[in-house]
């Protein structure tokens, strides 16, 4: 097969324009049962592609025929042995690769910066986590990648770990030494997943980090629609043969996926797979050039930082992406939820994120020089509107003690639990997650002990204004822990 051909949207549109009589769901027929002002807004071409697993179409959860053949081309694009669509998105793709390779009691060495799916993988196995905290940014107030030192002292000291994972690159476009980490953890005979959501685009350019696959990962769980033009919600999880089973990871996956899998959700991954494979290193270069002149234009402008290869100084912090602009606002005098109010307000401008003291903009190939200009000026405009405000202000960025895990986070998460007054619950084992942002470290997990230390520590932050995620009850006045109050030792 030729990375020009896309089995699957050709399986669609030749089945389409059989216009067959459909006795099946979707209810809507083709867009004739729906309603009338939103199939003339989305369309008659993707409506008829809305189907399900029906003989000419394949299925998801055993391809056997245009699927299979769509997942085979992706598998030789992005350098894997096995490739498997996902509709769940990569949180789904995520505990599909964590539940292939873990189950109750086993032992997993996980960054304490993880994604909730990772957590939510770990509650469902029956995992054990093995927390490796991150490296801090003191100057973007940021978390980063975990460094191969800190991998190997985990290695060591946890010999029976069944598995690693490893966020590379971090949301920020950082990325660790992955190569060397990989290799570590291959010498003890440890599999290596990667949380791969902001890497799609890495196999594709040699001027970006490597990619998972590339640096020899067991499995990796990638958003192709982040940064690779598919449909929102469709990912793959890409697989080498080794050290995990592959028929395990289908079962899983097949496990946690719908069976009533989005076939536009499909198509888009197989068409966005032949437009890296065959355009990727150009679109990907102009994004980079587009980037790399907004990056420099913006260190130009009064107050404002934004971080570049300058921030690469260890294994943590090897490479970077510059399709990412992290954009520091503390000397402005505002944090970056005021920044992007201001944006938003100001100039009709949409961040991916924002915390204390940054914003995050993307660069992607959807973007030209018209939406870099509109960035650019409006950044100009903001800091010319906080101008007397401007001064040089300190990042604060104090991370806090793993507290002990008294259980297992599955056996907390299904215990019986009682609400109490938060300040009164050191000594209490946590049953729900508590996260503050920056740097975005959880503070407490299901199972762990809570401490007096730390509830001084998120009380800190509470009153530094910084959003508390995670509790049933958002003020933090209560705080749900484990019925059987005081955790045995």
């Amino acid at each position: 097969m030729s990375q020009l051909e896309t089995p699957l949207f050709d399986a669609l549109l030749k089945h389409r324009n059989r216009h067959p009589i459909q006795f099946h769901i979707p209810g809507h027929k083709k867009g004739q049962g729906m309603d009338p002002a939103f199939r003339e807004f989305v369309g008659d071409n993707v409506l008829s592609i809305d189907l399900i697993n029906i003989a000419p179409l394949d299925d998801l959860h055993s391809p056997k025929g245009a699927i299979k053949a769509a997942q085979e081309l992706a598998a030789q694009a992005f350098g894997a042995d096995h490739t498997f669509f996902s509709v769940q998105g990569t949180s789904g793709a995520i505990m599909a690769m964590i539940m292939s390779v873990v189950g109750p009691g086993d032992k997993i060495l996980v960054p304490r910066n993880v994604h909730k799916s990772t957590m939510s993988a770990i509650i469902l196995s029956g995992a054990i986590p093995i927390f490796i905290y991150p490296e801090v940014d003191e100057e973007y107030g940021i978390t980063h990648g975990i460094s191969a030192e800190s991998v190997e002292k985990a290695i060591n000291t946890y010999p029976d770990a069944k598995a690693l994972l490893v966020i590379n690159p971090t949301y920020y476009g950082f990325a660790a030494d992955l190569k060397r980490i990989v290799d570590i953890a291959h010498s003890a005979n440890i599999p290596v997943i990667v949380d791969e959501a902001h890497g799609i685009h890495l196999k594709f350019h040699d001027a970006l980090p490597i990619s998972a696959m590339e640096a020899g990962a067991d499995m990796a769980a990638t958003s192709v629609h982040k940064l690779g033009g598919s449909l929102t919600q469709s990912s793959v999880l890409n697989v080498r043969e080794g050290l995990v089973s592959v028929n395990r990871v289908q079962s899983v996956l097949s496990m946690l996926t719908t069976t009533s899998t989005s076939y536009p959700l499909l198509a888009s991954l197989d068409c966005a797979r032949r437009q890296l494979a065959v355009h990727g290193h150009e679109l990907i270069d102009n994004t980079i050039r587009l980037a790399k002149e907004a990056r420099k234009r913006i260190k130009k402008i009064p107050h404002l930082k934004v971080a570049g290869r300058e921030r690469l100084h260890s294994s943590a912090t090897y490479d970077m992406d510059p399709t990412k602009l992290l954009i520091s606002v503390k000397d402005l005098g505002i944090t970056g939820h005021q920044a992007e109010e201001w944006l938003r307000q100001n100039a009709n401008i949409e961040v991916e994120l924002s915390d204390l003291y940054n914003i995050l903009c993307i660069i992607t190939f959807g973007d030209t020089k018209k939406e870099v200009n509109l960035l650019v000026n409006a950044l100009q405009r903001m800091s010319q509107a906080f101008d007397s405000e401007a001064c040089i202000k300190e990042t604060e960025v104090n991370v806090p003690d793993i507290p002990a895990l008294a259980m297992t986070p599955r056996d907390a998460f299904y215990s019986s639990t009682e609400v109490i007054p938060f300040k009164d619950s050191a000594g209490y084992i946590c049953a729900e997650f508590i996260m503050v942002y920056p740097p975005g470290i959880p503070i407490f997990i299901p199972g762990e002990v809570i401490t007096e230390e730390n509830i001084r520590y998120i009380q800190m932050n509470i009153e530094a204004g910084l959003p508390v995620q995670g509790p049933e009850d958002a003020s933090l006045n209560t705080i749900r822990v484990i019925k059987e109050r005081k955790p045995i030792y």
